[in-house]
């Protein structure tokens, strides 16, 4: 059984959050997973280029397919999947910033750049080894990009045992709300929240919710007084990203 390594992060927020820090042997099998699935992908190009004679059509779509799984499918599904490839879903990991934020295309890139690297040898023999000497469990491309990867907390419900849509009251809609009065500085503090929650333990996460809420509502018209703290810091987010 694979002993759990936590860091813990200061967040703008003031509350401390606790990350449980990916293993070795956990991200060898996210690894192995996404390589599976690539080399499915690539065993199904190759029986169709042979069924097909060889076809110089299916031969450039096989080069091109070659290109976007060695270079492109990490960092798409990091950027898109916020940090989880297929294998990291599977097994539970994520990738984020030292910050505890998610992470980003510069980011992703850096670090699947530098994973030519951390294969060397053999089989992520350097990443391997960086990973057991590191303070954080980080692979090379992990200290050139600035990230971590992390086990997600599973099956964590909201205070009160109850699913995130069951705490949006019927009626509500953020369109109508006036959100004109919260600040750029305070939006940020509501999008790192919302980004981080996740990872917090749930009183902590209920009790950023509460106060982030607390100092807002009076400002947000429209808002139901009764509206559940996570319910409305989602909603201010969505007012203010579309009207910028």
């Amino acid at each position: 059984m694979e002993y759990e390594d936590r860091v813990h992060i200061a967040t703008p927020e003031g509350v401390d959050l606790e990350l449980t820090l990916a293993g070795l042997g956990s991200r060898l099998i996210a690894a192995l997973l996404d390589v599976l699935l690539k080399a499915l992908v690539l065993v199904a190009l190759l029986v169709v280029l042979a069924a097909t004679g060889g076809s110089p059509v299916v031969r450039a779509f096989l080069y091109v397919v070659i290109f976007l799984l060695l270079f492109v499918y990490d960092v798409l599904f990091e950027v898109l999947a916020s940090g989880r490839t297929p294998g990291k879903r599977w097994t539970g990991l994520r990738v984020v910033r030292t910050g505890g934020g998610r992470i980003g295309f510069v980011a992703s890139s850096i670090r699947n750049m530098v994973r030519l690297v951390d294969f060397l040898p053999g089989f992520y023999g350097l990443g391997s080894v960086s990973i057991l000497v590191s303070r954080r469990n980080q692979r090379l491309g992990d200290l050139a990009a600035d990230t971590l990867v992390v086990r997600e907390r599973r099956g964590q419900s909201r205070p009160g045992g109850a699913p995130a849509s069951a705490l949006r009251p019927v009626g509500v809609d953020p369109p109508s709300w006036d959100a004109s009065t919260i600040t750029a500085d305070e939006l940020a503090a509501v999008r790192g929240f919302l980004e981080r929650r996740s990872a917090l333990q749930p009183g902590a996460r209920h009790h950023v919710a509460t106060q982030l809420a607390a100092g807002l509502r009076p400002r947000v018209a429209g808002a139901p007084i009764d509206i559940a703290p996570e319910a409305f810091l989602e909603g201010v987010a969505a007012v203010k990203s579309r009207r910028g």
